[in-house]
């Protein structure tokens, strides 16, 4: 192995729980890949989800844009070669950051939709927050990529979202939750879905992947395999 890993931004505090995950996987993935004593070069920057989640709360997703925009752009100008954002529902402002920035910046769905694809499914059931589930940022990526995007009720979104944000974000776990998550997979699974989506960050704290009854992708996992790919493309050759 000759050189450096390249040096991974990542914006983070939404929530700082998502965060910590995302900080844990990539060194352990990067140690896991180089041996030795090695872990990821990267930086964090972290911004504070109370205001990240009262503005999306209220719709003002140009403010979060600002905000991770701005966090963005430092990270680059602290010498970040990629930049990722530590959260899912904070792809809702991707193309904003994109074009905030030079240097890559990666959306989780694209290796998501890639691994789906390989294991030959096509009909997925999406997790996450109310935002993830509701809006395109996440399915539309997906659906670009060929997948058929299912998602639970109306009424077990906004359920689920609560669970997110009221319980899993502060880093707190309740069997109830857990048990109202695998309800929502077992009608996903009626309706006619392959695998699982776990858009969301925190999910697996609630229900592993592989206590699921289908096929469990976690896109946090794989959104920081993708990045690792990049970072010690120049280490491994």
């Amino acid at each position: 192995m000759t050189g450096q890993s390249r040096l991974i931004g990542m914006v983070g505090g939404m929530s700082w729980e998502s965060s910590a995950i995302y900080y844990r996987l990539l060194n352990q993935g990067a140690g896991a890949r180089l041996g030795g004593h090695h872990n990821a070069r990267s930086l964090l920057y972290t911004l504070d989800f109370d205001e990240i989640n009262r503005m999306a709360a209220l719709g003002r997703w140009d403010v979060v844009a600002e905000r991770v925009s701005d966090a963005a752009r430092w990270l680059e100008r602290a010498g970040a070669d990629l930049v990722m954002l530590t959260a899912v529902s904070a792809h809702r402002v991707f193309e904003e950051v994109q074009t905030a920035v030079s240097v890559p910046l990666l959306h989780v769905g694209d290796p998501t939709a890639k691994s789906i694809k390989a294991r030959g499914l096509s009909r997925v059931g999406l997790l996450g927050t109310r935002y993830t589930m509701e809006q395109e940022f996440l399915s539309g990526r997906l659906r670009g990529h060929g997948l058929e995007v299912l998602t639970p009720s109306a009424e077990q979104r906004e359920r689920l979202h609560r669970i997110i944000i009221d319980e899993l974000t502060l880093g707190k776990v309740e069997d109830a939750s857990r048990a109202t998550l695998l309800e929502m997979t077992a009608d996903l699974e009626a309706r006619g879905a392959q695998a699982f989506i776990l858009g969301c960050t925190e999910l697996p704290l609630l229900v592993g992947t592989g206590d699921y009854p289908l096929p469990a992708f976690d896109a946090t996992e794989l959104h920081v395999e993708a990045a690792l790919d990049i970072a010690l493309a120049d280490v491994l050759g």
